[in-house]
């Protein structure tokens, strides 16, 4: 059976995470993806040409297999028309440049469309394609601030912090890959295009939509809570053990008795400041303190063994290399390995997909390319002649 996309051509303009880690998610499921790079340096999370990762960081490789490179000086007016033939050829075009670049080059979603009326075309921006802030650049760090997450994470005591990873980036382009998706189909039910919009501060928001319900409905604003759960419960935290640290995740009035059974602790369960949910979020920090102390007397192997025996929600804060280990994420297949392309290394892994099929899922069919590999070839297949194409090079159109 063919893979959901299979017979699609992409043509990705994309750089960095969030465009390229989209795309990759159609180039998963079958897609033939075109990756436009420009021929000084190609994609900026290639790293240095001449470095030791030979334009193949690792950064690079995550978000960029089944790809297919050619690269193209968009300021040269062959260049823009080697793009409108590739189009002519194509059902998608992805792009993350900012707001306005492709219409200064003349290659904006209604040129395009005259030339593929049922041209599906997706821009990836932080603020979207029109409106006060349209055309400013963004980072995930900025719209982790500007979006509101970053009042809700860290201590009163050293205020707000982000995350150490991106997950704005990566959130805004499996948004993307959805909306693609959604196009995709629609197009195969009435024939016609889609012009996409999507936004980083859009997609911040988003995953943060059940608190801006709490704030719009119920007018209540979380804060800096540290590790402590947003609903407020001090059985709810992640604790130290006498050797790392614990997620405890006791909720349910169940959970809670059971959790300080467990801790040793069942004889204070029925005092009037720990018998019911109200009461300890009053003595927050009496129930925490209490809590924690037990839960420093032994190991985190202990704890995770006889918390998860009596049906407790708990988790080990775990490194990455810890969590390569886990035979859950083999099964899984999250993970995906192949010989390596850089110098001293005999293979590369990089992450995947975040679900499985039961037939014709996300597969992987070719390592990241390098930078320009698949120029010619690529130029051949919307008719450009040897001559032509050796005359591009000279030119620096290539």
């Amino acid at each position: 059976m063919p893979q959901a996309f299979e017979g699609i051509r992409v043509i990705d303009f994309t750089q960095v995470l969030a465009g390229p880690f989209a795309v990759m998610q159609l180039a998963l499921l079958g897609a033939e993806v075109v990756k436009i790079e420009h021929p000084q340096g190609g994609d900026q999370t290639r790293g240095s040409q001449d470095g030791k990762h030979k334009g193949m960081s690792a950064s690079f490789l995550g978000m960029n297999l089944n790809k297919k490179s050619l690269t193209l000086n968009l300021k040269s007016p062959e260049g823009v028309e080697i793009v409108k033939r590739l189009v002519a050829t194509a059902d998608v075009v992805v792009e993350n440049f900012k707001a306005g670049t492709m219409q200064r080059v003349g290659l904006n979603y209604e040129l395009l469309k005259e030339i593929k009326p049922d041209l599906i075309f997706c821009s990836i921006t932080g603020y979207g394609q029109k409106g006060p802030k349209a055309g400013e650049a963004a980072y995930d760090g900025a719209i982790q601030a500007s979006s509101g997450m970053m009042s809700q994470t860290g201590y009163l005591e050293t205020g707000p912090t982000r995350t150490g990873y991106m997950p704005v980036d990566m959130s805004t382009a499996l948004n993307a890959a959805f909306a693609i998706s959604a196009a995709l189909f629609r197009r195969a039910e009435t024939g016609l295009g889609q012009q996409i919009d999507v936004a980083m501060m859009d997609t911040a928001i988003v995953m943060q939509a059940s608190q801006f319900s709490e704030y719009l409905n119920e007018d209540f604003l979380p804060g800096l809570l540290g590790n402590a759960s947003p609903t407020l419960h001090p059985t709810a935290n992640v604790f130290e053990t006498c050797d790392s640290f614990i997620q405890v995740l006791a909720l349910r009035q169940a959970q809670v008795e059971k959790l300080f059974d467990a801790l040793g602790l069942g004889d204070q369960i029925s005092m009037a400041k720990y018998s019911t949910p109200g009461a300890r979020i009053k003595y927050s920090a009496e129930v925490s303190n209490l809590i924690g102390s037990a839960l420093k007397l032994q190991s985190t192997e202990h704890w995770m063994r006889i918390l998860s025996s009596i049906g407790i929600p708990v988790a080990e804060i775990r490194s990455l290399p810890d969590v390569m280990t886990d035979p859950q994420l083999e099964y899984r297949g999250v993970f995906e390995t192949f010989p390596s392309l850089i110098e001293d290394k005999n293979e590369n892994t990089v992450v995947k997909a975040g679900y499985i099929t039961d037939e014709d899922g996300p597969t992987y069919r070719s390592p990241p390319p390098s930078l320009g590999k698949d120029t010619e070839e690529i130029l051949r297949s919307v008719g450009y002649e040897e001559s032509e194409i050796n005359q591009f090079s000279e030119d620096g159109v290539i």
